[in-house]
């Protein structure tokens, strides 16, 4: 059935206006995204169509790519780009440290601010965490990509923004694309010769902590960091 046919109290522009968006069911929020139907299908149809690919639920609209997205007959670029865009903004939102209060000290909070950055990506990714005297988050430097090694993160490439930017400690937070945020051998010999690179530094590594699928590790918290 098409959206105009439907009574106004169930089309989603009129009942997002006059309720909230978050009276919305999944099917009509990613209705109101795509904003359009096809000649066949209502946009209510196509977002259907799209939830019943993401057998892992909605949170796995958060790992489509582009071709996944304009395989589901109906998607197209400016759609799959809509879809892409809403899960992109709803990351930078949620990570957005300068509107929230964050405690480079609390894993917790470090943990929180990556999560739903991190944690649907294929690849692992390996940020470090800027900190000052006063313990407050000067910046986050986007150091690598790819497996974590000593070839891809080496210390001249970690501490470089760090005494640039006169850091007084630093945190690391990286993703397992797996899920599991165990450390593995290779994050924890890391770890430890990226501490002793700080020592000589002069800047003190607060703590690593590893991303998984909505759980996390903190290497402090199993001693490797002291």
């Amino acid at each position: 059935m098409q959206i105009k046919l439907l009574p106004e109290n169930e089309r989603p522009v009129e009942k997002a206006w006059l309720n909230g968006v978050e009276s919305l069911s999944n099917t009509e929020l990613l209705a109101l995204i795509i904003h359009t139907g096809t000649r066949d299908k209502s946009a209510l149809r196509l977002a259907e169509d799209i939830l019943s690919t993401l057998t892992g639920g909605i949170g796995d609209l958060g790992r489509c790519c582009k071709e996944e997205l304009t395989e589901i007959d109906g998607i197209g670029r400016t759609k799959a780009c809509a879809l892409m865009a809403a899960v992109e903004l709803g990351k930078r939102i949620s990570t957005d440290p300068a509107k929230r209060k964050i405690s480079a000290t609390n894993s917790d909070d470090v943990a929180a601010l990556f999560m739903e950055e991190l944690r649907y990506l294929q690849k692992e990714h390996f940020r470090s965490i800027l900190v000052n005297a006063k313990g407050e988050i000067i910046s986050v430097d986007k150091v690598s990509v790819g497996e974590l090694s000593s070839t891809v993160v080496h210390p001249r490439e970690v501490f470089t923004m760090a005494v640039r930017k006169s850091a007084a400690a630093v945190i690391f937070v990286h993703n397992h694309p797996s899920g599991d945020p165990s450390p593995s051998k290779e994050d924890i010999d890391t770890t430890k010769r990226l501490v002793e690179a700080g020592n000589v530094l002069g800047i003190r590594v607060l703590d690593h902590i590893i991303i998984g699928d909505g759980k996390y590790e903190s290497l402090r918290g199993r001693g490797v960091i002291i």
